[in-house]
């Protein structure tokens, strides 16, 4: 299965998809989707929703297709950009990172973020410089020097601007990669579809899969818990850095997060799973991060939560995992999906 993850990992990552653009990439969901034999739909908010099978009480799994990005927010007298970050983008992990601008009435022109002033052999004060949206522009590959001649291209305030993901596999396992938050798990949840499909995996409940479109921003897992559904897995990135556990190569477990403890209960079983298991996992405590499940929560669905997924290093950045991260991963969501 980790072949097929790993294909629809390329397919999802190819696709550019920021909160709120998200339109094509839930397109490709729905259509593997009904290829594999299920009948998803899309929800009015724009996610994907589908019943994978099985009976009684309600599992929802949650996974985010929308990425961070960004927004024209002014075209500059030069002809260059401003924009605003879309969700938790850094300005200084994407300096001199390709990118695209979509026109709102079509066409893409392409570009580069840079310092406003990039060149050391001009700028003294080019190391010292500070790194945010108002001392970087996304600076077009075309011959513009006015804001009118940029205009004149489509280019407007409200495009979305989509920045290259540059995913590759290495030979020893490593997935490198923008955007693994949360395509990554997506196709590991595509994955557990198949199975599904396949008989391989049978659901001891009613089972659901929402692919959420507005994670990034804080409320994608608010709507669409069909009824039934009594608890939540969200699937998402697994935190690794200083003070916690978890590596790429295991799937981790969150027992709390910045919104407070995930179900004590569901945490538990997904413990006890992953060691009867044999898993590599890891249990942590995430500092700053908050997930579909959380929202889910918050809009004041009555249901019990808990928060899994593949150790991602570098997150909201140049991001890596593992293969042995996503087998894990797969794994335990396999496992939890085929248990009472």
């Amino acid at each position: 299965m980790t072949d097929y993850i790993l294909e629809q990992l390329r397919a999802l990552v190819a696709i550019d998809s920021p909160s709120g653009f998200t339109e094509k990439v839930t397109a490709y969901v729905l259509q593997e989707l009904t290829r594999l034999g299920f009948a998803a739909q899309r929800t009015a908010k724009g996610g994907v929703l589908c019943c994978l099978g099985g009976s009684g009480n309600g599992l929802l799994l949650t996974g985010h297709i929308d990425t961070l990005g960004g927004m024209v927010a002014a075209v500059k007298p030069n002809g260059r950009l401003r924009i605003s970050p879309i969700g938790g983008l850094s300005a200084n992990n994407c300096e001199a990172e390709n990118c695209r601008v979509y026109g709102r009435f079509g066409g893409v022109v392409e570009g580069c973020l840079q310092l406003c002033s990039p060149s050391v052999h001009v700028n003294k004060s080019y190391s010292e410089e500070k790194r945010d949206f108002t001392t970087m522009e996304v600076v077009l590959d075309a011959v513009v020097h006015t804001k009118e001649e940029t205009e004149a291209l489509g280019v407007s305030v409200g495009d979305y601007v989509c920045f290259d993901p540059r995913l590759t596999v290495t030979e020893t396992g490593y997935i490198k990669s923008r955007f693994l938050d949360d395509k990554l798990s997506v196709a590991i949840l595509l994955g557990l579809a198949k199975s599904i499909s396949e008989k391989e995996t049978v659901p001891a409940r009613e089972v659901w899969l929402h692919v959420t479109v507005f994670e990034e921003v804080g409320h994608g897992g608010c709507a669409s818990v069909p009824a039934g559904v009594q608890e939540i897995l969200a699937v998402d990135m697994g935190c690794v850095g200083d003070d916690l556990g978890c590596t790429e190569t295991q799937v981790s477990i969150c027992a709390k997060d910045s919104r407070g403890p995930y179900n004590y209960d569901m945490t538990t079983k997904l413990i006890a799973l992953a060691k009867e298991a044999k898993l590599d996992y890891a249990v942590d405590v995430y500092p700053y991060y908050g997930s579909d499940a959380d929202a889910a929560l918050e809009a004041g669905h009555d249901l019990r939560h808990a928060l899994i997924g593949a150790g991602v290093y570098a997150s909201h950045g140049y991001e890596r995992s593992h293969k042995e991260g996503v087998k894990n991963t797969y794994q335990l969501v396999k496992a939890f999906v085929e248990t009472l």
